[in-house]
């Protein structure tokens, strides 16, 4: 008996610094790439404020999994994207999962609309709710997303520029 009494209160004393560990950690996950593009501020726009563009530089969405609803509106596997605000310089989209989780993504155009340069910078923001795991597996995103996005900047690039 007091080997069971031991193991639990072990038990719930581990889990009480795991959980203080993890309340450590931001509630807010920010993963942001740029890529630097030799094109204008308008060929660029287009491609990636129009869903029909994306698998021009997107890889994935030529997948069978993937259903491209209108130019505002996608469902990437069990992930439903949608584009919510568009203005001269910005394109925000929400990245709803099937599970509730939420990521915004942001892009955002930096250079002057005649100019032939321009900066495309990409980000996504999520927040982290209080469990322990997802604090914990939050380190992970910006290995695991920022890759990829670094990734799909450069094919948008490649194609802008041409």
């Amino acid at each position: 008996m007091k080997l069971i009494k031991l193991g639990l209160i072990s038990f719930l004393v581990l889990g009480i610094i795991v959980t203080s560990i993890g309340l450590l950690f931001p509630s807010t996950v920010l993963v942001s790439r740029a890529v630097d593009v030799n094109a204008s501020i308008v060929k660029i726009k287009p491609m990636v404020a129009d869903m029909h563009q994306w698998p021009l530089w997107m890889e994935g969405m030529k997948d069978s999994s993937v259903t491209i609803q209108s130019s505002t509106s996608a469902q990437i596997g069990n992930t439903a994207v949608t584009i919510t605000a568009v203005t001269d310089s910005t394109i925000v989209a929400n990245w709803q999962a099937a599970d509730g989780v939420l990521q915004v993504s942001t892009m955002r155009l930096i250079g002057k609309p005649e100019a032939n340069t321009a900066i495309v910078q990409w980000q996504f923001v999520q927040q982290i709710g209080w469990y322990p795991w997802e604090r914990f597996g939050s380190m992970m995103n910006d290995k695991i997303m920022g890759t990829l996005m670094e990734k799909h900047l450069q094919q948008l690039k490649q194609i802008a520029e041409q």
